[in-house]
């Protein structure tokens, strides 16, 4: 990772990239989307390799066919549905930029800005944004702090905080895409994931909510017990969920009593022996497997990203919440301060 690779300007701001590391891992992240561009980590036998998929430049991001690699994700995560939401008689038009919905914040979403550095240290970085009324269409000032710490516990704790000055929807997360085999590697399919949910989301055809949270058991969603991924994919074309999503890309609900940090999913690589696990106070973790990607980018390694070759988990509230009346809201008001965290932490299996 060169440093000069990630020096520019964009929108009149400084970019770069900045190390973070402990006794066994390093992680780089740039201020261009918050992103985490490299989280560098042993496997059984000591061999290092970079787990989350990126890019080796500014410009190679910038480019990407696939936009959110690594990113914060905001003002909204995931999906609304047809871009438009109603808050105190007001109708918001968002812009649409995934089929016929809006996706992940906008085009201009927090993972195309660019990032102030508050603070950096060998092993922290605290970065903020302030999105203007009326960005993307959102309404309200929002003042935005996320904070990345490597810990000596091989953990990354990812904090956020959010103030506002009128109400306006937020649901922030990570888009990071791990290979816990290493960036193109091969599929991920032979990994192996515990989901700690009793219930999933389930979508139309664009992936959008229904409205019901359904019980994963006997589902092909039920991985309540440790499952290769790639298990049930065999079911695609007759199990109307796998069809919807192109596989797996939906929102679980984590089996919680309450808001504190809880255990929400671990994934394992047989073959390096790396295991992933993640802790998070949101409600719920939206599971994608790599189904969209095309092999049209080409990585860090200089291999090309292909289909179902990476994860992400993507730690939430639930998708389209401001037009799902079943599920919990994410309006922030004036006075009060969104805040959560989530914790990914890294050993061998």
């Amino acid at each position: 990772m060169k440093p000069e690779n990630f020096q520019s300007i964009i929108d009149g701001k400084t970019v770069g990239i900045y190390f973070l590391k402990n006794a066994n891992i390093t992680m780089a992240v740039t201020n261009y989307g918050g992103r985490i561009v490299s989280l560098c980590t042993p496997d059984k036998n000591g061999k290092i390799a970079d787990i989350v998929l990126g890019f080796k430049s500014i410009k190679e991001y910038i480019e990407a066919n696939e936009p959110y690699h690594g990113a914060i994700i905001g003002r909204v995560a995931n999906r609304i549905a047809k871009g438009q939401f109603s808050l105190e008689r007001n109708t918001y038009e968002l812009p649409i930029n995934n089929g016929i919905n809006h996706l992940h914040g906008g085009p201009k979403g927090f993972h195309n800005q660019v990032w102030n550095v508050k603070s950096i240290s060998d092993f922290s970085i605290v970065l903020t944004y302030m999105s203007k009324d009326g960005e993307m269409g959102y309404p309200g000032n929002l003042n935005v702090l996320v904070q990345y710490e490597l810990t000596d516990r091989n953990e990354v704790i990812i904090t956020y905080k959010a103030s506002t000055d009128k109400k306006t929807p937020v649901n922030l997360t990570n888009h990071a895409y791990f290979n816990l085999g290493g960036e193109g590697s091969g599929t991920i399919n032979n990994h192996i994931l515990t989901i700690n949910a009793d219930k999933f989301t389930a979508i139309d055809e664009t992936l959008i909510p229904l409205g019901d949270n359904l019980n994963v058991e006997n589902t092909p969603f039920d991985f309540r017990k440790p499952k290769k991924i790639g298990h049930d994919l065999n079911q695609q074309q007759n199990n109307q969920q796998l069809k919807n999503g192109l596989g797996y890309d939906h929102n679980f609900v984590l089996n919680k009593k309450n808001n504190k940090i809880t255990p929400a999913a671990t994934v394992i690589d047989p073959q390096s022996g790396r295991q992933m696990e993640v802790f998070t106070e949101e409600p719920g973790i939206q599971f994608y497997g790599g189904n969209f990607f095309d092999g049209s980018d080409i990585g860090k390694s200089e291999k090309t990203l292909k289909y179902r070759e990476a994860f992400a988990m993507e730690t939430q509230h639930f998708p389209d919440a401001p037009n799902q009346k079943l599920f919990s809201s994410i309006i922030l008001s004036p006075g009060e301060t969104y805040r959560t965290k989530t914790i990914f932490r890294f050993s061998i299996f």
